[in-house]
């Protein structure tokens, strides 16, 4: 892969990484669930956060994770496919977007098992730090390059 393809890497990493939380959730809820009584059958929609409280908080643990690597994430995904559209091919680009990934994996990792606020909110802040560094290389590229 060359150029700024090469900045796909991370993106994908991103993306495969979030269908492993997706399984890790569904293998973990589906039993807390059976645990607590709670049959699906017949039931009507709720959202996954009205569990807490009513499943074990390590089962929820996951959920909680997974919708966040659909939140933030999304600006990454975004800014990344942007620059690759550009033509961005930089070490720098590269960098930030392998650490914002690492980063996050470390803060998935952190909190599906473990949930400490004083290890995942130095993560988190990390990672908002390589995203907010990708964004603006774009902003740059976008406004005071000449794309024409």
């Amino acid at each position: 892969m060359s150029g700024s393809l090469i900045l796909l890497q991370p993106l994908g990493a991103l993306l495969a990484w979030s269908g492993v939380m997706l399984l890790w959730l569904y293998f973990t809820r589906m039993p807390a669930l059976r645990k607590a009584g709670i049959n699906l059958k017949g039931r009507r929609g709720s959202r996954g956060s009205d569990l807490d409280g009513v499943i074990a908080d390590e089962a929820q643990w996951k959920a909680h994770n997974y919708n966040h690597l659909m939140e933030q994430p999304t600006l990454f995904y975004a800014s990344v496919l942007a620059l690759v559209f550009l033509g961005d091919a930089s070490g720098l680009s590269l960098v930030l977007a392998w650490a914002y990934v690492a980063i996050r994996i470390a803060h998935s990792l952190e909190q599906a098992l473990f949930n400490r606020i004083a290890i995942r909110f130095p993560l988190f802040a990390l990672a908002s730090l390589c995203l907010l560094a990708l964004i603006a290389k774009l902003a740059v590229a976008l406004f005071l390059n000449d794309l024409g």
